[in-house]
């Protein structure tokens, strides 16, 4: 088979009579994990899951007493950050208690990256298990070939020898070409959503540090900047 052939259909018909029933299923594993990873990036796009330019003007506008147009800045975005953050400013506005409003934070958070990391366990085993399946495929083709070549007794033919060494670790090949591409997949869609959970939790830390400070303000009686913020803000 040369190279050039691969994208022939007739090559691929080739591969999976010389792989057997293992290829097939290594062919039906790649076709799987390449829908999750599309299925994945599309979600990811949807939501806009690199955006981050609404964190900081609805921080200021916040800590700036107008809660409004925080809020605003949120408004229809289906960011997880945002989302998080909009449920913070409307519990914090509501004057319900910030330990009640964190535990809501951290629900709806959780509840949006447990979505985004959605078939990661299937992506995962596809990773795991395709060179596993390849291995096989090789040792039940080297198991045939010493087969052959025991019932071949006296008249060994060497060229009947290294080509069923070659089919067998044919399957060995195959095997890695699908696990590679999900693992590296699968650890750049992880590192994704990490990053986002990250940030998620600096957004909001940050939120309630600032509504910490002015309520330790107002509770002091001090006029400094921030209580008359902390009223608007509520």
């Amino acid at each position: 088979m040369q190279p050039s052939g691969w994208l022939d259909p007739s090559a691929a018909f080739e591969l999976l009579s010389l792989g057997g029933p293992v290829v097939a299923v290594l062919g039906v594993l790649s076709v799987f994990g390449l829908a999750i990873v599309l299925l994945k990036l599309w979600q990811f796009a949807s939501v806009r899951l690199g955006d981050r330019s609404f964190v900081e003007p609805a921080l200021a506008d916040w800590q700036a007493g107008r809660a409004p147009a925080a809020l605003d800045a949120l408004e229809g975005r289906r960011n997880p950050i945002a989302r998080a953050l909009a449920t913070t400013m409307r519990g914090l506005r509501a004057g319900v208690d910030p330990a009640l409003v964190r535990e809501e934070a951290a629900r709806v958070g959780a509840r949006d990256l447990n979505a985004l990391r959605a078939h990661f366990r299937p992506l995962e085993v596809i990773g795991t298990l395709s060179p596993l399946l390849g291995l096989l495929g090789t040792v039940m083709g080297m198991i045939e070939a010493f087969r052959e070549l025991e019932n071949a007794g006296s008249q060994v033919n060497p060229a009947v020898l290294s080509g069923g060494i070659w089919e067998a670790l044919l399957t060995t090949a195959v095997g890695l070409v699908v696990a590679i591409p999900a693992v590296a997949a699968l650890n750049y869609l992880e590192r994704r959503v990490e990053q986002l959970h990250e940030d998620m939790q600096d957004a909001l830390t940050r939120l309630f540090t600032q509504q910490a400070g002015l309520v330790t303000e107002d509770a002091a009686g001090q006029p400094a900047a921030g209580g008359d913020q902390a009223a608007h803000a509520h």
